[in-house]
């Protein structure tokens, strides 16, 4: 498996073998196979910089910590750390 990252700020829509298509938002990754990254619409996109494939290990070192839990703790708002009552109030 090969992640492909759309590396424009707008979305794509890839091409992929038996009709099927992947859908890219701005700066998003999904995961194609090794034989669909070697179809011409792929190699046309990368070409082009319009997206970046990578191997599936490799995009994990992208993010800093080598981990993925190092990337989402970037999203979203931050955990509190007050403790909520359960159960019957």
């Amino acid at each position: 498996m090969k992640n492909i990252t759309n590396k424009t700020h707008k979305p794509l829509k890839i091409s992929l073998e038996g009709g099927k298509a992947l859908h890219l938002g701005p700066l998003k990754t999904g995961q194609i196979s090794d034989k669909a990254a070697e179809l011409p619409a792929v190699r046309k996109l990368v070409k082009a910089g319009d997206v970046e494939l990578l191997d599936e290990g490799a995009a994990h070192a992208v993010c800093g910590q080598g981990t993925p839990a190092g990337h989402a703790s970037t999203h979203g708002h931050h955990p509190t750390s007050v403790v909520r009552p359960k159960g019957d109030r």
